[in-house]
């Protein structure tokens, strides 16, 4: 059966951050994972986690200035220290809270580059960071993102992912499966969840349009869960949506997967 995390980001957003774990947990979650740590205190973040008996399931490599619009620096060739520098303040911040696998986000292309060089930039930073979390006992995992959402960003499609894999050549580096971004990009969920499940080391999930809970769109999630047990993923999957009202009205899906306390 699945097993689920709650993005802390999106869901029980209706009380602050650090009261969210709470909330994750009284609702039947076991895991957590959001976009970033970095402006808390990693030993309170730790304490939350214990005390609810959590698992900090993912969170992302430092991706920028994200109220400025930075959507990920990895791809981006003028800012290779900051990437560099970024990594190690991931895995700082992931041996903390007990964190086993990380996210890069790619983000967005520069303008002024050259494709070849952006790409280059892009395989670099990932072989570097692969690397470094290998010794610290950390997968990374690199996640395509629809254009509709991010317009430019620079990884979106799977098979990109896979190719860029290919070249970088790491036995540490992971497909993260966002369901959403690639219903929007490319569809084929289950053939290709299936035909990539060796790669696959998480899953997201959100409906389409809106990326609300499942079961408001158009995306068949009791039969995808299903499909995913049965192809024998045994990751997490990674609960990144927008509720459409307060977090616990929209949990009806998650009944059959989460033990209520």
């Amino acid at each position: 059966m699945p097993k689920f995390a709650a993005n802390l980001t999106m869901l029980f957003n209706e009380v602050d951050f650090m009261d969210r774990f709470d909330g994750a947990a009284k609702a039947g979650f076991r895991g957590v994972e959001y976009l970033f740590p970095y402006a808390y205190d990693k030993n309170q973040l730790a304490e939350k986690l214990k005390a609810n008996k959590l698992t900090q399931v993912l969170h992302n490599l430092p991706a920028g200035d994200w109220g400025a619009g930075d959507r990920g620096n990895a791809c981006q060739p003028a800012r290779v220290g900051e990437f560099q520098d970024g990594v190690g303040k991931a895995i700082e911040f992931a041996t903390a809270l007990g964190c086993k696998q990380l996210n890069c986000l790619a983000g967005i292309a520069p303008k002024d580059a050259k494709p070849d060089e952006v790409r280059k930039t892009f395989v670099e930073n990932l072989r570097f960071a692969a690397g470094k979390l290998k010794s610290a006992g950390i997968k990374l995992l690199i996640e395509p993102i629809n254009t509709y959402d991010i317009p430019g960003f620079y990884l979106t499609r799977s098979a990109q992912a896979l190719e860029i894999m290919d070249e970088v050549g790491s036995d540490n580096l992971f497909l993260q499966y966002d369901v959403y971004h690639m219903q929007r990009m490319e569809g084929e969920l289950a053939a290709n969840l299936k035909k990539h499940l060796g790669r696959i080391r998480h899953i997201q999930i959100a409906d389409n349009p809106g990326r609300n809970e499942p079961g408001t769109g158009e995306i068949n999630y009791s039969f995808l869960f299903t499909h995913i047990d049965q192809i024998g993923y045994d990751g997490w999957i990674g609960c990144e949506y927008k509720p459409a009202a307060a977090t616990a009205a929209g949990l009806g899906w998650a009944a059959a997967y989460l033990s209520q306390k």
